[in-house]
């Protein structure tokens, strides 16, 4: 970490987007040791929570937790840890040649001033009121920028990546979800979620998108995940030229795709891929429907989100044993309830309830992560390229491609009673709200007598 920025380097870093944790920065300068680089820098709640310097590292449940990980629960900081949570958990997960664990450097607190003041007009305003950058850090990460390929682009040469949310790709089945939240069996954690989520006024209406269909190993449905992620794209799907976006919302979520906003991205797709006009876009989708399905990243993927194997319901309960107090949940019921179904919980060993509890940590970060998806136009006669390669028989073009997982933020050991209260919110919420307007339900029946089907014929 011999590196240190400065206020002056502020000039050289743009906004790239930010999720609920991290501000994202692109290098825009001119030197060697950053080009193809990003930033990705911490941010802290401005609801008056007071500031982490990065001081504090894992707290005792934390090391307790981790404490077979190696090097995870000795590291200084908390933003070291995390640094080692996606180099020794998620990266022999999901595969080395598919995650970065990048490399930390200095940063002075004159720098992140500097960048917050910058960046602050280009923020969405709800995440302005949410978040801040948080000034006390004194390291930042530095990462490959995965929206362009790794010795950069050519002049000429045009490099198109696509970022993807995929969201939780699986129904729960755990036997510890309550009798009242059985429609988590049935309805999808995002289709629940959309509900809410238009009812606080974070989304300005429900996406079509179904991660049912997305992990779904079929080619059809794959495509369909993806048309349905253009046509509402939210903050769950962008698209970036050449490293600056063309697609997609910077941040947050962003309104349907109109016309003028389709025919923007057509346009800019006229160097990429090689077809008439107004076919353009359809094209890039039949892309990224290939570069999914021959990937099997995606399968990969859905097995570690199925760690969570006894849904947020059963986990609160290994929670609080760990800690060593009253279970919450176990308080608001009757003892016949708490000894058919929740009694074998409290009654297993420690290491078990800490491997459910990391397990589903784990399988939080996986639920929660984007897929980067850079494709590279091969020039006639490039037959050696170093990156997988994939051909669109339907414009005739050979693309290089290489698939990047990012945003693997390891998940705090005391947010797991948040998750538990915001699961039974989403869950709550959305069935009242069929109970007032049943035609959603009658709308997720056909869509799954839809998916049956397609899988009888398949």
């Amino acid at each position: 970490m011999a590196v240190a920025l400065t206020a002056k380097d502020a000039d050289d870093w743009t906004y790239r987007g930010e999720g609920a944790v991290n501000l994202v920065l692109a290098y825009a300068g001119n030197s060697a040791e950053f080009v193809g680089k990003v930033l990705r820098i911490p941010k802290v709640s401005t609801n008056g929570s007071h500031l982490e310097n990065g001081h504090s590292a894992l707290t005792p449940h934390e090391c307790l937790l981790w404490k077979d990980t190696a090097d995870l629960t000795s590291a200084p900081t908390r933003e070291i840890a995390e640094q080692l949570y996606v180099q020794h958990v998620m990266r022999p997960l999901l595969g080395s040649e598919h995650v970065d664990a990048g490399m930390r450097i200095l940063v002075s607190k004159e720098f992140l001033v500097a960048i917050e003041k910058k960046v602050l007009s280009q923020r969405p305003s709800w995440r302005v009121k949410a978040a801040k950058v948080n000034p006390l850090c004194d390291s930042v990460l530095l990462i490959s920028d995965h929206s362009v390929f790794l010795h950069g682009t050519l002049k000429g040469e045009f490099s198109l990546c696509v970022e993807i949310k995929p969201k939780c790709g699986f129904l729960p089945t755990s036997k510890f979800i309550a009798e009242g939240n059985a429609i988590k069996r049935s309805v999808t954690r995002f289709k629940m979620h959309q509900a809410l989520k238009l009812h606080d006024r974070m989304i300005s209406e429900i996406s079509e998108y179904d991660p049912l269909d997305m992990f779904s190993g079929s080619r059809e449905r794959i495509h369909r995940a993806i048309k349905a992620l253009y046509n509402t794209p939210q903050n769950n799907f962008r698209v970036f030229l050449n490293g600056s976006l063309i697609f997609g919302g910077l941040g947050g979520g962003t309104k349907s795709t109109n016309y003028m906003v389709g025919q923007d991205f057509e346009d800019a797709l006229k160097h990429v891929i090689m077809a008439e006009d107004g076919m353009r876009t359809e094209k890039l989708l039949e892309l990224i429907t290939e570069a999914l399905f021959r990937s099997g990243l995606l399968d990969r993927l859905l097995e570690v989100q199925k760690l969570d194997a006894i849904d947020i319901e059963g986990v609160i309960h290994a929670y609080h044993d760990i800690v060593s107090q009253p279970c919450l949940v176990c308080r608001k019921m009757d003892a016949d309830e708490f000894t058919n179904r929740y009694a074998t919980l409290h009654s297993m060993p420690m290491e078990e309830s800490l491997k459910i509890v990391r397990d589903y940590l784990i399988a939080a970060t996986a639920k929660d992560l984007s897929m980067m998806l850079s494709f590279q136009p091969q020039q006639r006669g490039d037959v050696d390229s170093p990156n997988g390669a994939l051909f669109l028989k339907s414009t005739n073009q050979s693309f290089d491609l290489k698939v990047s997982f990012i945003d693997l933020d390891m998940k705090p050991f005391k947010k797991v009673v948040y998750y538990y209260e915001l699961d039974q919110q989403i869950v709550h919420f959305y069935v009242q709200m069929v109970e007032t307007e049943p035609w959603l339900e009658i709308k997720a029946s056909n869509q799954e007598m839809r998916d049956s089907n397609e899988s009888i014929l398949l």
